[in-house]
């Protein structure tokens, strides 16, 4: 199989498909798609960012009868923010073939939401406790409902959602069609997927192994009473762009939180017991820069894509070597590199071991300044990338640091710019929906300008634009050479991002 067109999928959902730039079915989409399309269930094993949503939302809009204005299918999700991810996704494979896709969830107006659905929704996409909230008022009727998919099934055990997961599927009918996606599968779920799942088709795709060329992964042993000491020493050593900070608790977060924060950090805290809106604010800070340093639970490590985070410190052991892989995993992306810490304490040396065994290499001792084989090589490699490149082109971390350290010979030199000088917001078009990411955004300026790569900070691309931060001295003159660029990287377009 090479294609979508190979799964025999009608020309709306190909051209659908088309649309959105798909080519090709990942491995989870290309095994997972047939036995759904046969009117299969399905266990799916994958971790996030597999291509899942595709793997079960592509036969959900192939079968759906658009006609039909009763709710057909069910994807319920343990997050607001998965719920709308998935709801976006959807919405863009049924696009040609007209299928209305709902979402609900909690911290929003519920009436808004019985609105929708009364209007006609082929495909409700909702988070647990809003779903049944929505089965209990009537407002969400499920007698013709022949999909039901549960995305996420390890987070929805985390979050204590399973029981409330098994009265929903009891209000299904029994002849649907139920597909199970999971990272992991812990006994509580198999015992799901065994009362609920008929002969299921299991499918599991293997994890992708950590790029460790891009993530150090160190340990330290420290005593439970020490570990607050011994952070402030890391945070100290380290001095991380974005770290986030896992705990195992929503309790050990608030704790954490509260304790850095008196100490004097920017920091904020992130866990399942703050508001929808308290969750959104939290993000949407640290997302933008403006906060240094997450505390967070694991409800943090699903989904969250921010290329600005340096370092992650588990400063409590992960519950499993997979839920380890999610949280580094939150680091050392769109090319750059990152750091790891995981604090262990004298009677979790076997868990260090497991997580070592599955990531198949062993952790390095942390001390101030410490590196591993992995981070010597590509700093070398930088050395040479540097000394190779031509001037101006935009290169990840190390390979900036060599070009600063390298001498001059004649060039015009290149002013550097620290992490507190005053900056201004520019936005820049298009977005992630054309193809740009950090490092494109990153080099139209840097190319255009002569500014140093330290010099734009804050980079967050968007669906449809992106937003930089560049020293506020200097930002007219870099929207002007961005704008007065030639060629393909000149396709980019800069402006001043002025507040309503």
């Amino acid at each position: 199989m090479t294609t979508f067109a190979d799964l025999g999928l009608s020309e709306p959902v190909l051209e659908a498909l088309r649309d959105i730039g798909y080519e090709k079915p990942s491995p989870i989409q290309a095994q997972g798609m047939p036995p759904m399309l046969q009117g299969r269930d399905v266990i799916g094993q994958a971790q996030t960012g597999s291509g899942k949503t595709a793997a079960f939302g592509v036969p959900i809009v192939e079968y759906v009868d658009p006609s039909d204005d009763d709710t057909q299918a069910l994807v319920l999700t343990p997050t607001r923010e998965l719920c709308i991810q998935v709801t976006q996704a959807v919405r863009g494979f049924g696009a040609r073939k007209g299928v209305e896709v709902v979402a609900t969830f909690g911290g929003a107006p519920i009436r808004e939401q019985i609105s929708r659905l009364r209007s006609g929704a082929h495909v409700v996409v909702g988070t647990v406790g809003r779903v049944l909230d929505l089965i209990d008022r009537g407002a969400l009727q499920l007698g013709s409902c022949r999909f039901v998919v549960l995305d996420e099934a390890d987070e929805m055990l985390d979050l204590g959602f399973l029981d409330d997961v098994e009265k929903i599927l009891r209000r299904t009918p029994n002849g649907r069609q139920t597909a199970l996606f999971s990272a992991t599968m812990a006994p509580p779920i198999r015992k799901l997927a065994d009362n609920f799942l008929y002969e299921p088709e299991h499918v599991k795709v293997k994890a992708d192994t950590l790029t460790v060329d891009t993530v150090e992964q160190f340990f330290v042993e420290v005593a439970t009473k020490d570990k607050p000491e011994k952070l402030a020493e890391v945070i100290a050593a380290e001095r991380p762009r974005q770290a986030i900070v896992f705990c195992r608790t929503k309790i050990g977060t608030d704790r954490l939180f509260r304790l850095l924060k008196d100490r004097g950090n920017n920091v904020r805290a992130l866990h399942g017991d703050l508001s929808q809106g308290q969750r959104d604010g939290v993000m949407l800070a640290f997302k933008g820069g403006r906060v240094p340093i997450l505390v967070a639970t694991d409800v943090a490590a699903r989904g969250l894509d921010i290329s600005t985070v340096t370092h992650v410190v588990n400063y409590d052991v992960p519950r499993s070597p997979d839920t380890y892989v999610h949280r580094i995993g939150r680091t050392g992306r769109a090319g750059a590199s990152g750091r790891a810490i995981t604090f262990v304490e004298p009677k979790q040396v076997r868990e260090r071991e497991a997580i070592e065994e599955h990531i198949g290499m062993a952790m390095t001792p942390w001390a101030p300044g410490a590196t591993t084989p992995a981070g010597e090589r590509r700093k070398a490699a930088a050395v040479v990338a540097a000394a190779e490149a031509p001037a101006g082109a935009a290169a990840p971390e190390e390979v900036e640091e060599a070009r600063r350290a390298r001498p001059r010979r004649g060039r015009k030199p290149q002013l550097n710019h620290g992490a507190d000088e005053p900056g201004t917001r520019i936005v820049l078009v298009p977005g992630r929906a054309d193809g740009v990411g950090p490092r494109e955004v990153v080099e139209a300026i840097t190319a255009a300008s002569g500014l140093d790569g330290e010099a734009v900070r804050d980079v967050l691309v968007l669906e449809r634009f992106a937003l930089a931060t560049v020293p506020a001295d200097g930002a007219e003159d870099a929207i002007a050479a961005v704008n007065g660029r030639d060629g393909a990287a000149g396709a980019l377009r800069a402006e001043l991002l002025v507040a309503d």
